[in-house]
């Protein structure tokens, strides 16, 4: 079967390193994501196990496309009898790019209507359209002329791990808070601090990489459990796998400190759900007052960007703080801060040792790491 797994842009090799390390080898990476060819056990350990990823897209045909007839037809040759019943809902988005067809709504809708012909030609009912929770996500990508018909094997974003009910203004996605852990290169062998926690997702999806859990544990169910055909017990070995595996113990503690009671109390929560509690010590603290209390440790927060009016001055004399604690306090330890202000970087002082481009939704940010000697 062939798949495409898709991230964030900036995330790929990170997506394929996972994929490797799942010993899915048969891998190509692309622009924003990564192709793999598999069985249909593979595809739903890459949807247990992907930290980083977004969706696994389990793809069903690839045609040209000039004309909305092409599209239908095309379309509608798929076998769709083999994933969807008429007592399933589906959906259908679409994603389109140099293509003479331009409407991305006009190319659902045709899509849509080639599956529902399909199955009431076969069954003599047609599906209901579900656009919040379907049963079957189709995913209609044309590029250049050219379609890719997928099913979305999750159904919601990978991102949605199910721990984090509730979220602050400005919530960090999860699969990215796991991409700053990932770069980082941190194993759970020192001491993992964020003093900037906020509701908690970058020191929590350290503790579930560290603790080796994978992250699909924590959903209820994926949209490939509602398929026809759906192999029961295949998924229970692959989960029963997944639960063998998790380490009931880490040799260090994790700690996330945040100005705001609030944020610190839905951090414990949201830590509580993801059964992270025991690994991770959260405090109400000013990062001013920040100071790791081994060396060497591992330090990653995602600061403010200063992006509404009249924030940048006060944010300043912030960043100048950034720089002057590491320096003091954190001699031997290695700080990682995702910033989306070229700006504010400069009032921290100090050279970042790498400089690692990522894209947090819409803005274009950088991930910089510090060494303190």
């Amino acid at each position: 079967m062939k798949f495409f797994v898709t991230s964030a842009k900036g995330l790929e090799e990170l997506v394929a390193a996972e994929l490797l390390a799942l010993g899915i080898s048969d891998i190509r990476t692309d622009k924003g994501g990564v192709a793999f060819n598999g069985s249909f056990e593979e595809g739903c350990k890459a949807c247990l196990w992907l930290r980083t990823a977004s969706r696994v897209l389990l793809v069903l045909a690839e045609f040209p496309v000039t004309t909305p007839q092409e599209l239908y037809d095309g379309v509608r040759s798929i076998k769709w009898n083999h994933y969807l019943t008429p007592d399933m809902t589906m959906a259908v988005d679409s994603v389109l790019r140099d293509s003479a067809m331009t409407h991305s709504g006009f190319v659902a809708l045709k899509s849509k209507d080639a599956i529902v012909d399909s199955i009431r030609e076969i069954c003599g009912r047609r599906p209901n359209v579900d656009t919040k929770s379907p049963d079957l996500q189709v995913n209609v990508h044309l590029v250049k002329n050219r379609c890719t018909v997928s099913l979305d094997m999750a159904g919601d974003p990978l991102d949605r791990r199910g721990y984090r009910l509730d979220r602050n203004k400005a919530p960090l996605r999860e699969n990215l808070a796991a991409a700053l852990v990932a770069f980082s290169g941190w194993q759970g062998d020192t001491p993992f601090y964020d003093p900037m926690c906020g509701s908690g997702t970058i020191v929590i999806e350290a503790a579930l990489a560290a603790a080796n859990v994978a992250p699909g544990l924590l959903r209820e169910r994926f949209g490939f459990q509602r398929w026809p055909g759906h192999d029961l017990s295949l998924w229970k070995n692959v989960l029963s796998e997944a639960k063998d595996s998790r380490k009931r113990e880490l040799g260090v503690r994790l700690r996330g400190s945040d100005r705001s009671p609030g944020a610190v109390d839905m951090a414990r929560q949201n830590a509580g759900r993801a059964d992270m509690a025991r690994f991770i010590e959260f405090s109400s603290a000013d990062i001013r007052t920040f100071a790791p209390s081994t060396s060497p440790s591992m330090i990653i927060f995602n600061p403010p960007y200063g992006e509404r009016m009249g924030e940048e001055a006060e944010l300043t004399e912030l960043y100048k703080a950034f720089g002057d604690l590491l320096k003091k306090r954190c001699a031997g330890s290695t700080a990682y801060i995702l910033c989306g202000n070229s700006e504010l970087v400069k009032h921290i002082g100090l050279k970042a040792t790498r400089r690692i481009p990522i894209w947090n939704g819409p803005l274009e940010c950088r991930l910089l790491k510090y060494e303190m000697y």
